[in-house]
């Protein structure tokens, strides 16, 4: 017999009055990813404030309902909470090409009129396609089911080079794991870096985790035979970003030939020496634009290595498909009443 959960409200929790997050609970649900929406966005967070977000999970049809891992899951909220909701979402889908209740399509339609964010992790962004509230748009998911959303809606630009695509209203995250990264990324939104700090701390992970083409790896993990002796190199490069680090001079700081040395370099990092750099200073540029609001853009293209404004708006809008004003528009212009600072 399966165990039985029932997800209820916290009664012990403060009164909150932030976004309202509803999480779809439905037959066959995904645990971890509904589990990483509870943890980031339902979990009690008294350091944050009163204008923290409010979280329901609402079935989307009559319980108890089934979950992965041999669970039964009994809600106290439904399809009628959505109407209410900032923030909507889907934890995944019972299957990449399971029918999608129509219903739940009606309802997330309606949100989306209403100017509700929809996010989903996972496969969950079947359900998006369906409601076709990614017509027209960019979206991600899980490299797996790539091909079978990009056959089923061709009207979709789908990318499967990305950990989450935000397109402001509708957000998208590739596999499950991402979904952490997706979740702290729309903190980050409303509350500011320090906010998403605090939530990866508590979680004991990274505040954000980049990878593919809008999206590098911050510090890439070093492969154990080069790391000691690559190591050191790599915090001397983070420490003089704002100088020119030519090959040779590396090479030979490193005590190898310059062949062996771009071949070491890349086999313990996972890129060239070049693009490693260029992501380290593209790195500090956006940690410098999210917290230092009142350094003109010009000392942060030179602060961070680029040495002059349109150098740096180059390489923003090539990897990051945003200018460097934008991103600090986006990022550290405002934060509601309540945010950490």
């Amino acid at each position: 017999m399966p165990y039985s959960v029932k997800i209820m409200p916290n009664p012990s929790a403060p009164l909150l009055h932030g976004p309202h997050v509803a999480a779809l609970v439905y037959d066959g649900l995904c645990t971890f990813e509904f589990g990483v929406a509870y943890e980031i966005f339902g979990l009690p967070r008294p350091e944050m404030g009163e204008n923290w977000y409010r979280f329901s999970a609402c079935g989307i049809e009559d319980g108890p309902l089934r979950a992965a891992g041999g669970l039964s899951v009994q809600v106290d909220h439904g399809l009628d909470s959505l109407a209410e909701a900032d923030l909507i979402i889907v934890p995944g889908w019972r299957g990449i090409a399971a029918p999608v209740p129509a219903p739940l399509i009606a309802a997330l339609q309606a949100a989306s009129r209403r100017g509700a964010r929809i996010m989903s992790l996972c496969s969950g962004v079947a359900v998006l396609a369906a409601a076709g509230l990614l017509a027209g748009r960019k979206a991600t998911t899980h490299w797996r089911y790539v091909d079978a959303i990009a056959a089923r809606y061709p009207d979709i630009t789908v990318d499967a080079d990305v950990l989450y695509v935000d397109e402001d209203a509708v957000l998208t995250a590739a596999g499950s794991a991402a979904a952490i990264d997706l979740c702290l990324h729309v903190v980050r939104r409303d509350f500011g870096p320090e906010g998403a700090n605090s939530v990866a701390r508590r979680l004991v992970v990274p505040p954000h985790r980049e990878g593919g083409q809008a999206q590098y790896i911050e510090a890439p993990v070093l492969r154990q035979r080069e790391g000691a002796r690559l190591g050191p190199l790599l915090e001397w490069m983070r420490e003089r970003l704002q100088e020119e680090q030519p090959i040779a001079m590396l090479a030979a700081r490193a005590g190898m030939s310059t062949r062996t040395f771009q071949r070491r370099f890349e086999a313990t990092t996972g890129m060239a020496p070049g693009e490693w750099l260029l992501a380290e200073r593209l790195r500090y540029a956006r940690d410098l634009l999210e917290k230092e609001t009142m350094i003109s853009l010009d000392d942060v293209a030179v602060a961070s290595g680029f040495g002059s404004l349109a150098t740096m708006r180059h390489h923003f809008r090539e990897r990051l498909a945003v200018s460097p004003s934008d991103y600090r528009k986006r990022f550290a212009a405002v934060r509601p009443a309540g945010s950490v600072r």
